[in-house]
């Protein structure tokens, strides 16, 4: 009887034993599991965030395109709008006035040097009036500069440039 408890016993002992160690196995297994599990899951949530994060940038490059075609579209639809004033404004009075008082101010910055005073060749038919309120002769120049004035000094090289022309040009460059 002592031989068949002791059996029993050390068959109890080894059982448990056994199951111990099966059991750390087991815990041991579901901790590497879990430990795949959220390694795949932190993986798969950057890729996915990473993904996200590209298709968002390619919305907003695509949304910035657009929007920058936009604005030029407008900015040139604008620019036109604005020609179209200036040349109603070549026909008035105060376009003449405007002339005459650059033309004037080019002669006194000249304090007396050759200067050459040039107008836009759509201006030809007011050049001879704005001669005989400035008193000095005025060139029609050879190629258009959309209305306003130049004036050269040749001692100094210098160019008074007051072109319709080229004050749109600025406006576009700074707008």
């Amino acid at each position: 009887m002592y031989a068949m408890e002791e059996a029993r016993n050390k068959s109890n002992t080894m059982l448990r034993e056994y199951t111990d160690a099966l059991e750390k196995i087991f815990q041991e297994h579901k901790e590497k599991k879990k430990r795949q599990a959220d390694l795949e899951i932190k993986t798969e949530t950057a890729r996915l965030v990473s993904e996200n994060n590209k298709q968002a940038s390619e919305a907003q490059i695509e949304i910035r395109r657009m929007l920058s075609k936009r604005q030029a579209e407008l900015k040139d639809k604008l620019f036109v709008e604005v020609k179209d004033m200036l040349a109603r404004f070549a026909e008035t009075r105060e376009y003449h006035q405007m002339l005459v008082r650059q033309f004037r101010e080019a002669m006194e910055f000249a304090g007396g040097e050759e200067i050459i005073l040039y107008i836009d060749p759509s201006d030809a038919q007011i050049q001879y009036s704005i001669e005989a309120e400035i008193g000095a002769p005025v060139t029609v120049s050879t190629y258009s500069f959309q209305g306003g004035t130049r004036a050269v000094l040749p001692a100094r090289n210098i160019l008074i440039d007051n072109s319709f022309e080229t004050k749109i040009a600025e406006a576009k460059e700074h707008f």
